[in-house]
């Protein structure tokens, strides 16, 4: 058995991730369903999103789309409660530095573009359908591997402009002190969040009620570390509709 829970696992939030899989554990039991312990948070995302014995983890909506559809069962969606979207969806902030005088996104066209992987779909398939209607895309692009990496290039001016998913944002600027050299250019149009995924033929419903029981019995303050408001089913077919970019 497997689960992790790693998209927005940093050191600051451990503690709350912790407590909230053993309350899912807790609930999961109730229905018959064994789990691990502990979360392995440090693996490798497809050994684990793919894995048959996989219990519980949270993917992007591009991998699941474009390698996970089919192969895993899609549980729910934890709401984040972001602004200017619906529940279960998020957008990504451009970011740019607050003291670049260019207020105008066509006019980045020739700037350096930090990304943490190109099958994010905050980080890189978002901003290029973003920018689609203005026809360009950026030539100049830097491989981060992370979204904080990317924010960080473009605070100490190793890039430009970066794409970064509205949750990692949010934490960025609660925990990072070189946010207050950012400032969001433009925000992309919402879609369906980072859902929650299992291995392919596992009672979607159990799994689903157990996460919710368990974001329910969440203290206040896990709850405002963690920033789920609960849970929600996403069909499939909207996670689907959203465009790629070309490989």
């Amino acid at each position: 058995m497997i689960a992790n829970l790693m998209m927005y696992c940093r050191p600051e939030l451990e503690g709350a991730h912790s407590r909230y899989w053993a309350l899912i554990r807790h609930h999961l039991s109730d229905v018959g369903i064994n789990s691990p312990a502990d979360l392995l948070q440090d693996a490798e995302e497809f050994s684990v999103w793919l894995d048959p014995n996989l219990v519980l983890s949270q993917t992007c909506g591009m991998p699941y789309r474009t390698r996970l559809h089919g192969k895993v069962t899609l549980i729910g969606t934890p709401d984040f409660g972001l602004d200017d979207c619906p529940s279960g969806y998020y957008r990504s902030a451009i970011v740019v530095r607050k003291n670049d005088p260019r207020q105008d996104i066509y006019a980045y066209k020739d700037a350096v573009f930090a990304y943490n992987q190109t099958i994010s779909q905050s980080g890189y398939a978002a901003p290029f359908n973003h920018l689609r209607p203005l026809g360009f895309w950026f030539e100049n692009r830097l491989h981060s591997q992370q979204h904080i990496l990317s924010a960080k290039a473009v605070a100490e001016g190793q890039a430009d402009i970066a794409s970064l998913d509205a949750v990692t944002w949010r934490l960025i600027c609660e925990y990072e002190g070189f946010a207050n050299q950012l400032r969001v250019l433009e925000w992309t149009e919402p879609t369906p969040s980072l859902p929650y995924i299992s291995a392919f033929g596992v009672e979607q419903d159990k799994v689903f009620d157990a996460v919710a029981k368990a974001i329910a019995d969440l203290t206040e303050l896990d709850r405002d570390l963690l920033g789920i408001k609960g849970i929600v089913y996403i069909p499939e077919e909207k996670y689907l509709s959203i465009p790629n970019p070309p490989d």
